[in-house]
């Protein structure tokens, strides 16, 4: 089943919009609150990533496209950019057992998409950005 898909500017003020969108599609696709919440951090994170390094550090303006369907017990998230390539993969682990005050800034975004949703995967396609999330939904 095809969801909805939307397109935002590659500005912070996507975010606001984005995060209900994905609020409405967690819910039609039946994902409890707990599930709901950690795709939509993941899906806040990279999109935040795209925003403010791939465009704005990158001094690029550009959209964000947001796509979704359900197929197959899943929910799949497609978020595509025009901003910086940039594999989310080639960022160095963050450091999860240093104190607080000795870890290194950085890396824990892309940590947060990968470990909040089933699947995460990267692709530079077409000239442009790809990033998939795809979370299994639970079963009837």
């Amino acid at each position: 089943m095809d969801l909805q898909a939307i397109t935002l500017p590659g500005n912070l003020d996507a975010l606001e919009p984005m995060v209900a969108y994905l609020a409405e599609i967690s819910a039609k696709a039946g994902l409890d609150k707990k599930a709901g919440y950690k795709l939509r951090l993941a899906v806040d994170e990279i999109v935040t990533n795209i925003i403010v390094h791939g465009y704005g550090d990158a001094g690029l303006t550009g959209e964000v496209e947001v796509r979704s369907w359900i197929e197959n017990q899943q929910l799949t998230i497609v978020v595509d950019d025009h901003a910086t390539p940039y594999d989310p993969f080639t960022t160095q682990k963050p450091d999860m057992t240093s104190d607080w005050e000795q870890r290194q800034m950085g890396g824990f975004g892309v940590y947060f998409a990968q470990v909040n949703v089933d699947e995460f995967r990267y692709e530079f396609v077409d000239n442009h950005n790809r990033n998939t999330f795809v979370v299994n939904l639970p079963r009837a």
